[in-house]
């Protein structure tokens, strides 16, 4: 059985959420954008372990709060990966409302971690990404 444009635009609207779509910023398509960021080794090439440590319960405890207010949809390293440590993925739309928050991870402060932005055109789906992940994390970082 093959279904008509009629048909299926009638099955689309049928499970359309508009409450949901304006909650995540999605547009008529479901997508929103957001600032990608690929984290890559930072300048410093050698930090002391006590100094890196701290930097990175710095870089942590960041991305918690950049998590808790809503900044940041998606975070998470790349293993064995030497090109890249990891990525961001951001609700701010441009390059400029992101260098702020990028700025205030104690990492790329401190030369240990750099950072490559994108601005991204996807799934607005991925807001719901922080509230998901708090149902099924059984401790934090």
């Amino acid at each position: 059985m093959s279904l008509n444009n009629t048909q299926v635009s009638a099955q689309t609207l049928a499970v359309f959420d508009s409450t949901l779509a304006a909650k995540v910023g999605a547009d008529e398509r479901g997508m929103r954008i957001y600032t990608l960021v690929l984290l890559t080794p930072g300048e410093r090439t050698y930090i002391p372990q006590a100094e890196r440590d701290s930097l990175f319960r710095g870089h942590m405890a960041n991305i918690g709060r950049m998590a808790d207010t809503g900044q940041l949809v998606m975070a998470g390293p790349f293993e064995e990966n030497p090109s890249y440590a990891g990525l961001y993925i951001f609700t701010t739309p441009t390059k400029a409302e992101t260098l702020p928050l990028l700025q205030s991870d104690p990492a790329i402060a401190g030369g240990a971690l750099a950072a490559e932005l994108y601005e991204w055109y996807g799934s607005a789906a991925l807001m719901q990404m922080p509230e998901l992940h708090k149902r099924i994390q059984k401790t934090s970082f």
